[in-house]
């Protein structure tokens, strides 16, 4: 997917001080092709940035960038204000996406690697508790994450989760470095309050 050559900001994208990509998203689930290109003139560097900084490759950074904005033209009629702002919603996408995209190759490394293993007689290492473990933790990180507001959560995820620097992710979100160094303090507060006493 190549980046849209300049063009004028269509109808609805949003004006100064305004966050465009609410109205360009609303119009990209009525199939409004102006309407995406401008949404991904104004995504893909992030989009970007999120998969090369998990993938390293650059080119399949590139493929999951389309991945993502093909997800993002399906799915958009799909997204849910409450769960935070359309930047965070595309910016976890991507963040899924290369993810997979990580797990899927080492799966693959793991099959070749085991099909050319000369030791049968070996067991594997029981990981049943640890994967228990490893659930049980998740699910209260979710329950705590489920006690912030809905902008600290965004914050936390969009550096924490997909791997933004607090500049990076005042950028996105369009507010001031110290809004969001504010959000993301309040938010780990509670979150070491919640993890320390939730069992």
């Amino acid at each position: 997917m190549r980046r849209a050559g300049a063009h004028a900001v269509p109808e609805g994208a949003g004006g100064h001080g305004e966050d465009p990509l609410p109205g360009l998203l609303r119009r990209v689930a009525l199939g409004d092709l102006t309407a995406f290109e401008a949404f991904y003139r104004e995504l893909s560097g992030a989009v970007f940035g999120v998969s090369r900084r998990v993938l390293v490759d650059t080119a399949q950074a590139e493929e999951v960038c389309q991945e993502v904005f093909l997800e993002v033209w399906r799915t958009s009629s799909r997204y849910d204000p409450s769960l935070g702002s359309v930047a965070a919603w595309v910016a976890t996408i991507a963040h899924r996406r290369a993810v997979d995209r990580v797990r899927s190759e080492q799966a693959a490394a793991d099959r070749l690697s085991a099909a050319g293993r000369l030791e049968p007689e070996a067991t594997p290492r029981d990981t049943v508790p640890e994967q228990v473990e490893n659930r049980l933790e998740r699910e209260k990180v979710r329950r705590c994450l489920g006690r912030l507001t809905d902008r600290q959560r965004e914050v936390v995820r969009l550096t924490y989760y997909t791997g933004y620097t607090q500049r990076q992710a005042a950028d996105l979100l369009r507010v001031p470095l110290t809004t969001v160094k504010g959000r993301l303090r309040d938010g780990l507060i509670k979150l070491r309050d919640c993890l320390g006493v939730t069992v």
